[in-house]
């Protein structure tokens, strides 16, 4: 319920200043070779599954820096620093993904979804990944005033990403079988669920 989250979801905003400042700003053109570089580290080919070259880098995020995907990519950054990649889309502009995530929970016509990753592997395991969507919820609920939840749905072999969910305030709304990123893996996925505060 709503109520429930608010509480968690305010305190580790508080709990977070070592994080803070994060701010984010669009991915642009001259972000890709970097963007490239984070998709070939181990720690994020593993889940992601991305091409590295430039050509499959200009594919697959040329059309939302250009407006004509509705999808949006934002870099994290740290004191002004790129750190990390989040991805936001809302359900109702893929309504295939959003009918096959239906199956397994209910699913609002309003409901956004985030991705996400860390590019530098030293910032793993420090706190950041937890601080940079707990963020970016808060700016989901701000820019976008008729979102009633973020739905995320995450490859249950991947347990350090859903359960960082589960510290910025989301809860397990359901779990079931979804194409993975990933064909190595097996389709049972954790869907996690932050509604609005």
């Amino acid at each position: 319920m709503r109520g429930d989250a608010k509480p968690g979801y305010r305190a580790l905003m508080s709990a977070l200043p070592s994080w803070r400042p994060l701010t984010f700003r669009r991915v642009t053109r001259n972000d890709f070779a970097l963007l490239g570089t984070w998709l070939a580290e181990p720690h994020v080919s593993r889940w992601w599954n991305h091409e590295v070259t430039p050509e499959a880098i200009e594919r697959d995020f040329g059309a939302a820096v250009d407006g004509a995907e509705p999808s949006q990519d934002h870099l994290v950054l740290l004191d002004g620093e790129p750190v990390g990649l989040i991805q936001y889309c809302r359900y109702a502009d893929y309504p295939e993904d959003a009918a096959e995530l239906a199956r397994i929970v209910d699913l609002p016509d309003d409901a956004v979804c985030i991705d996400y990753l860390i590019g530098d592997p030293h910032l793993i395991g420090r706190g950041l990944g937890t601080a940079m969507i707990t963020a970016f919820c808060d700016r989901v609920w701000q820019v976008n005033p008729t979102a009633s939840c973020i739905v995320v749905p995450v490859v249950s072999a991947n347990p350090v990403s859903w359960k960082t969910l589960l510290r910025c305030g989301f809860r397990l709304a359901g779990r079931g079988d979804l194409e993975p990123d990933n064909p190595v893996d097996d389709p049972s996925h954790e869907v996690l669920r932050l509604d609005r505060p």
